[in-house]
C-alpha cells in the first residue's frame, strides 16, 4: 500500500539517493488519492463485468461456475447434516457443493482444519449468496477498521486506498478468508504491547490457517511476553477442543489424513504456481523441481524467522515490530496464495503510520509504491512472462522492513537510548493529527 502523508515536506534524504527521495516527494497525500481514487473506479468496473461473465450475463456458460467460498459453505452444510468429517472426502463434498451451485462445476477442495468449520457451519444455515456477502462483507469491515486504527487515519482519502489494493477484489472474488486472516493478525500486533493476553487470544484464533502463525511463537517468546504465549495456546486450545466436541475426533482424523497428502496437489500444479506468494511457489514457476523448491522454501523460512527473533528481541519500537512479523510471516508460510497479501497491507500499514520516525527510509514511499503497482498485474506477468510478481512482492515487503530495522538498531546504538516515536505509534493509540 502506498504512503499516506499528511502534506510535510521530507526532512530526511537517504544518501546516496536524491531522485527517490525527490519521488517520494512527489507522492504527497492528495496525488496518492486521487490515484487511488481513478485506480478504485476503474477495478470496480472490470470487476463489475468479470462478475457478470463469470455469471453468464454477457455470453452463456457452458457449465456453471462458482467461487473457494463454496468449499467453505459445503462443509459446513454437511456438519450441520451431522457428517462434517465428509467434508475432507471428495466425492461426498463435491457432490455437497454442486448441490449450491449446480452439476459440473470445477471441485474446491477444502483443506482447512475442524475449527473453521465452526464458521461454515453458522455461515450455511443461511441462504449460500446471503451467507458470501454476510462473510465478505464482516470481513472485509474488520480488515478496514483494523487497518485504519493502525493508520490512525479515517479519512476518506485512507479508505480509498486500502479498499483499492488490487488483492480486496482478488479476496471477494474468489471468496476467501484473507481479510479475516489480516484483520486477526493486525488487531493482535495492535495491542501486543498494551493487552497481551487480548492479543494472545487474537494469535490462536489463527489456527483455522496454521501456517501464518509459525513466527509468531518466536516473537512472542524473543520479547518475553509469555502472557500472550499462553493465551495464543488457549485461545487454539478452546476452538480445538469446541470443534473435537462438536463435530467428534474423527473429523480431526479426516483432516489430518487428507492434510497429509494435500502436499501433492500444491506441488502438482492443482492450484497455479501462478497464483502463489511465496518462495516455494517462485521456485516452481521458474521451474525448479520440488526437492529444490522445498529447500528454498525453508531457507527463506528461516531468514524470516531470524529477522523476526533479531527485531523482536531487541525491542524495537512498536511499527518496526509490527511490519517485520507481519512481512516475514507472509514469506515464511509454506503456503500462500495472491489472495494472502492482504497480510503485506498490514506490514504497509504499520510502515506507513511511523513514516516520519527516525528510523523511517526515505525511499519507503516510492517501494510501497511500487509494490502495489506490481500486485496490479502480478498474475499476468507470471503467467506471461514467468516473473513471481507475488512472492517477489512479499519478499520486497520483509527487505523494506529488515532496512528499517537496521536503520532503527544502529540509530539507537549510535544514541544509546530508544528512538523516539511519534504519539502513539509505539503503544498501539492512535497517533495525534500532523499539521
Amino acid at each position: 500500500m502506498a504512503a499516506l502523508p499528511r502534506n510535510k515536506p521530507e526532512t530526511m534524504m537517504f544518501e546516496g539517493v536524491p531522485r527517490l527521495a525527490n519521488l517520494s516527494a512527489f507522492l504527497t497525500r492528495r496525488r496518492i488519492g486521487w490515484c487511488c481514487g481513478v485506480l478504485l473506479a476503474i477495478e470496480l468496473a472490470i470487476f463489475g463485468f468479470i462478475v457478470a461473465g463469470t455469471h453468464g450475463w454477457i455470453v452463456p456458460l457452458p457449465r456453471p461456475t462458482t467461487t473457494d467460498f463454496v468449499s467453505f459453505y459445503a462443509a459446513g452444510a454437511l456438519a450441520n447434516d451431522r457428517t462434517p468429517a465428509l467434508a475432507y472426502d471428495r466425492t461426498a463434498h463435491l457432490a455437497a457443493e454442486e448441490r449450491v451451485t449446480g452439476a459440473g462445476i470445477e471441485y474446491q477442495f477444502f483443506n482447512y482444519p475442524p475449527v473453521f468449520i465452526l464458521i461454515c457451519a453458522a455461515l450455511a444455515r443461511l441462504p449460500y449468496l446471503v451467507a458470501f456477502v454476510v462473510f465478505e462483507a464482516a470481513t472485509f469491515a474488520l480488515y478496514l477498521l483494523v487497518a485504519t486504527r493502525i493508520l490512525g487515519d479515517r479519512s476518506g482519502t485512507a479508505l480509498v486506498a486500502l479498499c483499492a489494493f488490487p488483492m480486496v477484489f482478488w479476496n471477494i472474488g474468489l471468496g476467501q478468508n484473507a481479510f479475516l486472516t489480516a484483520g486477526l493478525f493486525g488487531a493482535a500486533i495492535l495491542l501486543i504491547d498494551r493487552r497481551p493476553i487480548v492479543a494472545g487470544l487474537l494469535f490462536g484464533a489463527l489456527c483455522y490457517k496454521p501456517q501464518f502463525g509459525l513466527l509468531v511463537p518466536l516473537a512472542l517468546a524473543a520479547a518475553g511476553q509469555w502472557r500472550a504465549i499462553a493465551a495464543a495456546a488457549a485461545s487454539a486450545a478452546t476452538l480445538v477442543l469446541a470443534s473435537v466436541a462438536l463435530f467428534g475426533a474423527a473429523t480431526w482424523q479426516a483432516f489430518l489424513a487428507t492434510g497429509s497428502t494435500s502436499h501433492a496437489m500444491y506441488e502438482s500444479g492443482r492450484i497455479l504456481f501462478a497464483g502463489m506468494a511465496n518462495p516455494f511457489g517462485a521456485a516452481r514457476l521458474l521451474g525448479a523441481g520440488v526437492p529444490l523448491a522445498y529447500v528454498l522454501q525453508a531457507a527463506a523460512s528461516l531468514v524470516a524467522g531470524a529477522i523476526v527473533v533479531v527485531v523482536w528481541r531487541r525491542r524495537l519500537s512498536l511499527p518496526t515490530r509490527a511490519a517485520t512479523l507481519a512481512a516475514a510471516s507472509l514469506v515464511a508460510a509454506p503456503l500462500a496464495l495472491l489472495y494472502d497479501l492482504m497480510l503485506g497491507v498490514i506490514a504497509a500499514a504499520w510502515l506507513v503510520r511511523d513514516g516520519d520516525a527516525p528510523a523511517a527510509l526515505a525511499w519507503q514511499k516510492v517501494a510501497l509504491a511500487t509494490l502495489f503497482a506490481l500486485a496490479l498485474d502480478g498474475r499476468g506477468l507470471a503467467e506471461r512472462w514467468h516473473v513471481p510478481a507475488f512472492p517477489l512482492a512479499a519478499i520486497a515487503l520483509l527487505a523494506i522492513t529488515g532496512a528499517r530495522s537496521w536503520r532503527e538498531m544502529a540509530q539507537r546504538h549510535n544514541t544509546g537510548k530508544a528512538l523516539p516515536v511519534r504519539a502513539g505509534a509505539g503503544t498501539g493509540a492512535a497517533p495525534q493529527p500532523q499539521p
